[in-house]
């Protein structure tokens, strides 16, 4: 039942949208399940990041040292959310902490997973590039909006 689930909450994920219950199934299959209590530190901002959490149930407050040193909440993420996604793509480091504020459970996808899911599905590679490439002519276009702000 819970890959059942899992398979369904992927499907409402941006990023995974459109990918074939097979496609689904191999993430939700090879992913794993993690409980997180209240307080407890998911990630730590800086450090490397090999993977990318999907929430299925509960809450994150994201924060990073801001400027001046000093914690800034950024926001508070709920079920479905993807958090660090960047890290399927590339090596990076995490941007934000991000600390349980209530128990929570999130499904734990590895860049070495999702690379695998483009090597048997080749096509997949072309929708996640597509997009970003959507993604970033729509921040191009927000900020260019935006723009009359900074002048």
């Amino acid at each position: 039942m819970a890959l059942m689930e899992d398979i369904r909450l992927l499907s409402q994920v941006p990023l995974f949208a459109g990918l074939s219950e097979d496609q689904l199934r191999l993430i939700a299959f090879g992913a794993e399940r993690r409980r997180v209590s209240t307080g407890q530190l998911l990630f730590r901002e800086n450090s490397p990041a090999e993977c990318a959490f999907l929430v299925i149930k509960g809450l994150f407050e994201l924060s990073n040292m801001g400027r001046g040193g000093k914690p800034v909440l950024a926001t508070r993420s709920g079920e479905g959310t993807l958090l660090s996604e960047l890290a399927l793509f590339t090596l990076c480091e995490r941007k934000f902490t991000a600390v349980a504020a209530e128990d929570s459970e999130v499904i734990r996808i590895t860049r070495t997973l999702f690379h695998r899911l483009v090597e048997e599905y080749p096509d997949v590679a072309d929708m996640v590039i597509a997009r970003i490439r959507d993604n970033l002519a729509s921040l191009a276009s927000g900020a260019a909006a935006m723009q009359h702000r900074f002048n």
